[in-house]
């Protein structure tokens, strides 16, 4: 059975290939507190950490009234976005890649707000058990898939 994949899946694919040639690793649709579900983290080599989130449309994009409370998820926070994207729409003090489902661009990095330590390890656990879960459930898809519903 094949999955059909939505536009912002698809330019989370590209900008999660792109990361990878940087050594970092990524994980989609992460919930770093409740009400909030990160397209993309990222999680590098210098145990920086990077949310990306993924707009397809310029409706997609006016509709996210939550990316603010991302801020304080992450060191740096980009959109990722298509090449036809209105880019003028997004606000200059966040980080810009341009992507599509092959690969991406880091066009306007993101200026850095570390993380405070215990921030840092709250984010890096959360990181691991969702990379974990996921793994899980490739092997056994029953079980890990309840846990990573929180059911």
């Amino acid at each position: 059975m094949t999955q059909t994949l939505q536009p912002g899946q698809i330019l989370a694919r590209g900008v999660c290939r792109h990361l990878r040639g940087h050594d970092f690793v990524t994980v989609e649709e992460l919930v770093p507190v409740r009400g909030l579900r990160v397209d993309v983290m990222a999680l590098g080599p210098k145990s920086e950490i990077w949310v990306i989130e993924c707009k397809s449309s310029r409706a997609d994009y006016m509709a996210d009234g939550k990316w603010q409370g991302y801020l304080e998820w992450c060191d740096r926070f980009f959109w990722a976005v298509d090449a036809e994207f209105p880019t003028e729409l997004l606000p200059d003090q966040t980080g810009l890649i341009l992507a599509d489902g092959y690969d991406a661009e880091i066009i306007r990095m993101a200026p850095e707000a570390r993380l405070a330590p215990a921030r840092r390890k709250a984010v890096m656990q959360k990181f691991a058990r969702h990379a974990a879960l996921r793994l899980q459930s490739l092997r056994d898809p029953g079980p890990a898939q309840l846990l990573i519903r929180g059911i």
